[in-house]
């Protein structure tokens, strides 16, 4: 009578731990797909900077930036009320290219007038800073080390220039639009990075 019973309750414990398994699908290579823990904190361990600036450059940059941009009212309260702590923010400036800043070929510049001061806005091929990321929001503690979050800076900056036209001479004098970031410091606008950039037709 006890076998009987201890069968049973074997029987019994198997069925309830094959009720209580998943099946999990597996990956062209054998291995389990795990679904994501959605508890589980946003991180980009397995991916280089450049696919992070590719993977985000769209919902997290630009859909970012059109939807916070300061314009230039609000950009120069900003500037005259000055914080002692750095703040990276997006911007959208219309109005007319005073000059191009060429004389370093790798390190153009559009120079447009904010709060009657010249703001000079790089355009690449080469940027430089780390406005872009930060304006954008990233976190040190979404990386796995401080050389992965140095490093996406200068991926963002690199994917901002895929994004903008040429930039010379013939600019000057002319209207345009730039959507850029910006890290305001001290009452200055610093290492203003170019996102988007149209010439305006007279």
């Amino acid at each position: 009578m006890r076998l009987k019973q201890w069968g049973a309750a074997l029987t019994g414990a198997a069925a309830l731990l094959l009720t209580a398994c998943t099946v999990v699908d597996l990956d062209e290579n054998g291995k389990p797909i795990m679904p994501a823990d959605p508890n589980a904190k946003a991180s980009f361990d397995n991916q280089t900077p450049q696919q992070i600036a590719q993977q985000t450059w769209q919902p997290r940059i630009l859909d970012a930036a059109k939807s916070h941009a300061l314009d230039a009212s609000a950009l120069s309260t900003q500037l005259k009320t000055p914080s002692d702590k750095a703040q990276s923010v997006f911007v959208r400036l219309s109005g007319k290219v005073e000059r191009v800043e060429a004389s370093n070929a790798n390190e153009q510049k559009l120079v447009m007038t904010v709060n009657g001061q010249p703001l000079a806005i790089q355009t690449g091929p080469v940027m430089r800073g780390n406005a872009i990321r930060d304006a954008a929001g990233f976190r040190f503690d979404e990386f796995t080390n401080q050389v992965q979050y140095a490093q996406l800076s200068r991926a963002l900056n690199r994917e901002a220039v895929k994004h903008l036209p040429k930039v010379d001479d013939s600019w000057s004098g002319k209207n345009a639009t730039v959507l850029f970031a910006t890290t305001l410091t001290g009452g200055k606008a610093n290492e203003a990075a170019a996102l988007e950039l149209k010439q305006e037709t007279p």
